[in-house]
């Protein structure tokens, strides 16, 4: 198509930016399709880094939760920016308003979400927490590394990282029919006690009587989690305008450049 300045522009930009979406894409589907196909070589591979953190995710539940995740977020990708790739390089308006389509239908439902869980903010704040109870209740099971799935892994982690035991406080784990079976004579998970840097216990005893000098058993990970999210509040938004500005750049470049091909070919005509 012989094209303007702007069109020439447009469909560049597209093709390189649709063209790095699509590797990463690729990249992403593959290795969740490797590692659903094949847990033994990835735990291996991993076996062999020395690190106590990676040594949680040697475990095949964890492997296969990981892999489906990574599944669907590679086949997104994959499919995204094959049409605006695809769209961009053949010139198909066909392809080009697929794909401009599924990007607006993708930023309205993000920003419907901002936007319900502002005004309905108290809300929101009910079912955040009665979805974060329900992981525990519905899947949280035993520290052990050997009975841990992706699940147990993230409140592990978020409990260690940010000081804090259960949505509430260490309540929420005799809602855990899961962590009651294993649990023995513990009160509380590991995780909800102060550790060293090998995520261990500074104090042995903490799991069987907790206290406010050896855990973080009374604080809820509900707010530690509001309270970072406050602290870095301008980071996110920053990183939500930037997501959503992206989104419209790639919209308004799809959209020209269909309106440049209809143009031209109605110029031929």
């Amino acid at each position: 198509m012989g094209c303007d300045c702007e069109s020439c522009i447009a469909r560049s930009l597209l093709s390189v930016f649709n063209f790095v979406f699509f590797v990463l894409g690729s990249i992403v589907l593959g290795v969740g399709a490797w590692l659903a196909a094949d847990k033994s070589s990835f735990i291996a591979l991993l076996k062999m880094v020395e690190s106590d953190q990676l040594e949680h995710f040697t475990q095949p539940q964890v492997i296969e939760q990981l892999a489906y995740c990574l599944m669907a977020i590679g086949a997104v990708m994959f499919f995204l920016s094959f049409l605006g790739y695809c769209g961009a390089i053949r010139e198909s308006q066909c392809l080009l308003t697929t794909y401009g389509l599924f990007l607006i239908v993708i930023l309205i439902l993000e920003v419907t979400a901002c936007g319900l869980a502002a005004a309905y903010k108290d809300r929101a704040k009910v079912e955040t927490k009665n979805y974060l109870q329900t992981t525990i209740s519905k899947y949280y099971s035993s520290h052990d590394r050997n009975q841990s799935d992706a699940v147990t892994l993230m409140w592990n982690y978020l409990m260690s990282e940010m000081h804090c035991c259960g949505v509430d406080d260490y309540r929420d784990f005799a809602l855990s029919d899961k962590w009651n079976e294993s649990k023995g004579n513990r009160i509380i998970p590991e995780a909800c006690c102060m550790q060293t840097a090998l995520f261990e216990p500074l104090d042995r005893s903490c799991p069987y009587s907790p206290s406010d000098s050896n855990s973080y058993y009374k604080q809820g990970c509900y707010n530690a989690l509001i309270d970072w999210i406050m602290y870095n509040r301008n980071l996110v938004i920053i990183v939500a305008i930037g997501v959503g500005l992206v989104q419209l750049l790639a919209i308004f470049l799809a959209f020209c450049l269909c309106k440049s091909i209809e143009k031209y070919r109605g110029m031929r005509l």
